[in-house]
């Protein structure tokens, strides 16, 4: 996520001093080009691994700092909720065994993160979006406590003028309006970094952009979200949505999202992606700088461009060009954001593989990808592999492919003939690529979690199949073998008491009815669906009462309604709730308290679900 210490753009002081040092970092880039002082002639990789903590029923875990804490290392550092951090591997050289050497690292690190997590009582899971989020989680409390992360918050707010309204359309549907940034805490990814030659950069950056589509589609790994089954890789919807600033108009206006794929091939060099990124879109945050980077270039040093790489950074491009400097040496590099964390660290080992070997790989003739590939069908390709996984059809150079067939047929062999050139051991060649070569034929992360997801949906409640899952995927991880050799969740028929929240129970497929509907209609409903409680809601969508079989009876047996009543004329207005983070056992108390056979759930005046004694029959006596 970034530098930590920045501020808001409402000093105005401030501000106009970091606009001059981010027109004089371009200035200043520029001129380093000119010098040739941007490093070329190596290639390096780099990997940054976010994972998700979850307490010992699955569910995320508030425990991210005290991890840290304990932890104590530098490469690892937070991310945007409490229950996510990050490790930020060490770059290696590309060659010979680099990627088995990062895979060990790799290991090593989250070995020591879940030694730390233990002794917290949590666990470390790699998934794209843990399954068991709730609604709950996503409050402002589980943002963690760093200063960039509300500033963004704040900005994103102010820029759009609004709350958040987030909208995916899958097998099911979620519509739902919130109040700040952490939508985009439910993401966790395994970002890859390549380090690119200046005099081949805008190549290698469309390249990148033209093998998004099919890389995206043997890679996904997170089709849920709120126990929605959504896009195969709902990560890529969910995140251009949660930081999106754009605001709604009646005007029909053409502007950028902040998370971006991009409208166009690059041209020129890399500085003129970052000008154009100055140009699209306002300074979000700004930080105190000192030194001016154009002077630093003009007496022979190396400058950080503090101001260009805070404004990047706030740029979410899914192939995003990256300025650096190591060892005292300035860079390009390509960072991939698209790809998911998990399903194992071998899974995301091989999709780095994969990956570089296609960039290093790229034939001649794609040099120039204007006059190859239409830009449009490359973000196409894009979205559709974001939706379909591997089921996808993906328009390449032309011509259209299974993406399983163009993975397989067409970029399997450019990938390897990368890693040769780059001189990579052969037997990593053979091991990694054979992962992608079974998952392109058998099943990808989000392959597995839809099958065993449906399997676990028709046995048991929600959120019993999602704690399912969660303690599955786990499992599964330790043994480190491939997702495509996961064994399929064990179907046990006694439903566990996982559940400790009345949201976690509560059914929200409901029937309801309208204060002004007929109340003949309200009756009939209840009697063609057996159901003994009917909600009701005003005109604005907010509850204002139910129906009960009991006391329609009794209104019947008083001859108290004909032909016209209405619902708002019989229901009972005055009705004992709860909320969706009230405990169980709460709720038993009070269905036992006031003798009801329900509880509505309500949020924010709105339905939400229902509890009946028939839900809560598993954790009475318990």
């Amino acid at each position: 996520m970034g530098e930590p210490i920045v501020n808001t753009i409402s000093d105005q002081k401030t501000r106009i001093s970091f606009i001059r040092h981010l027109l004089d970092d371009l200035k200043a880039l520029e001129l380093m080009l000119d010098k040739e002082m941007i490093e070329s002639g190596i290639t390096r990789i780099g990997a940054e691994q976010e994972f998700c903590l979850t307490d010992k029923n699955w569910r995320p875990s508030k425990k991210a700092q005290e991890v840290l804490q304990t932890i104590n290392d530098p490469h690892f550092t937070t991310e945007i909720a409490q229950y996510n951090l990050e490790i930020n591997l060490e770059p290696l050289k590309m060659i010979d065994d680099c990627f088995s050497v990062l895979e060990n690292n790799l290991n090593t690190l989250l070995e020591k993160a879940k030694k730390a997590a233990e002794k917290h009582q949590t666990k470390v899971l790699l998934t794209g979006i843990l399954p068991t989020i709730s609604k709950k989680e996503l409050s402002i409390e589980y943002m963690a406590p760093i200063k960039r992360y509300k500033a963004l918050n704040d900005m994103v707010k102010k820029m759009r003028g609004a709350d958040i309204h987030l909208h995916l359309r899958g097998v099911d549907d979620l519509s739902v309006r919130h109040d700040s940034v952490l939508f985009e805490g439910c993401n966790t990814s395994f970002q890859t970094h390549l380090q690119i030659a200046p005099d081949d950069f805008i190549s290698s950056y469309n390249w990148a952009q033209a093998i998004s589509g099919p890389v995206l589609s043997i890679c996904t790994n997170s089709p849920l979200l709120l126990g929605r089954e959504l896009w195969h890789e709902t990560r890529i919807a969910l995140f251009r949505q949660s930081i999106d600033t754009r605001q709604a108009t009646f005007a029909v206006q053409d502007r950028q999202a902040r998370v971006k794929f991009g409208h166009k091939w690059a041209s020129g060099s890399a500085v003129d992606i970052f000008r154009d990124d100055v140009a699209y879109y306002k300074t979000m945050l700004i930080k105190n700088i000192e030194a001016s980077s154009l002077e630093q270039v003009k007496q022979g040093k190396v400058p950080k461009l503090q101001a260009l790489n805070l404004h990047n950074g706030t740029i979410y491009r899914w192939n995003r060009p990256c300025y650096g400097v190591g060892n005292g040496k300035p860079h390009f590099r390509i960072e991939c954001r698209y790809i998911s964390s998990g399903p194992t660290v071998v899974d995301e080992i091989a999709n780095f593989v994969f990956w570089a070997g296609l960039m290093k790989g790229r034939p001649s003739q794609y040099d120039e990808l204007a006059g190859k590939m239409d830009f449009r069908d490359a973000k196409a390709n894009f979205i559709k592999a974001a939706r379909t996984g591997k089921e996808s059809v993906l328009c390449w150079m032309n011509t259209c492919y299974a993406a399983k067939d163009l993975v397989l047929n067409i970029l399997m062999p450019i990938a390897r003939s990368g890693l040769k050139k780059m001189e990579i051991n052969p037997i990593d060649i053979d091991y990694y690529l054979s992962i992608i070569e079974e998952r392109a034929k058998g099943t990808t992360g989000s392959n597995w979690i839809i099958g065993n997801y449906r399997k676990l949906k028709d046995e048991f409640k929600t959120d019993t199949s999602l704690v399912t899952l969660a303690a599955s995927i786990y499992k599964n991880q330790q043994g480190k073998t491939p997702v495509s050799e996961w064994p399929d969740v064990s179907i046990v028929k006694k439903e566990k008491k996982v559940s400790t929240l009345v949201g976690h129970i509560m059914s929200t497929q409901l029937y309801t009815a309208n204060e002004n509907d007929l109340a003949e209609l309200a009756t009939s409903i209840m009697q063609w669906k057996n159901i003994h409680h009917l909600p009701v809601e005003n005109n604005s969508k907010e509850f204002c009462g139910i129906l009960t079989w009991v006391h329609v009876e009794n209104q019947r047996k008083k001859m108290s309604y004909d032909e016209n009543t209405l619902v708002s004329d019989i229901m009972v207005s005055d009705v004992i709730y709860a909320s969706p983070t009230t405990k169980i056992e709460d709720a038993i108390s009070l269905m036992e308290k006031h003798k009801i056979g329900c509880l509505p759930i309500l949020q924010d005046k709105q339905l939400v679900g229902i509890i009946s004694v028939k839900d809560l029959s598993p954790f009475l006596n318990a």
